[in-house]
């Protein structure tokens, strides 16, 4: 069956169109999400130094967190009648974060999150306005938990890098 069949047989009382905008817009969401996972997750296994513990469990928190996070956005583009991104080429040209090569050091991991975790913010925001106008309120309330959730994540991460 073609996808194209799956998403006219779709009556959730948003048309065609703007689910598709919308499911676009939830494929950025879940390809930044994804990428944010993978940067974490791989700066819990090799952070180092003063703050080793404290990161460490930190990190596995979040990506914990986060590994939660890409099956609640991937449902929902399933449930909007389109097929979710599930590879690393598509993620790679969907996100806004970029991957991060080498070792960085603890304080340069802290900073590299927080743009993270800010650019998933802000990815989530750019999808309310059709969210808003077509009032899914599904989307937006999963819109609105996770930028809830990255936005005191920044803040904590952020709070690190003070001195």
């Amino acid at each position: 069956m073609s996808s194209k069949a799956t998403v006219s047989n779709v009556n959730i009382g948003i048309d065609e169109t703007n689910r598709a905008k919308i499911a676009e817009g939830l494929s950025r969401l879940l390809a930044d999400t994804y990428t944010l996972y993978l940067k974490t997750h791989n700066f819990h296994w090799n952070v180092t130094g003063p703050m080793f513990q404290t990161l460490h469990l930190m990190f596995e928190t979040q990506y914990t967190e986060l590994a939660l996070a890409v099956d609640l956005i991937a449902e929902r583009i399933r449930a909007l009648g389109y097929p979710a991104p599930g590879t690393y080429s598509e993620y790679a040209k969907l996100s806004s974060i970029a991957e991060t090569p080498g070792v960085p050091k603890a304080t340069e991991m802290i900073r590299l999150l927080v743009e993270g975790q800010e650019s998933v913010v802000r990815t989530a925001r750019s999808i309310f306005p059709v969210v808003e106008e077509v009032n899914d309120e599904p989307t937006a309330d999963l819109l609105t938990q996770r930028m809830q959730v990255h936005e005191k994540t920044a803040w904590m991460l952020r709070s690190l890098l003070e001195e």
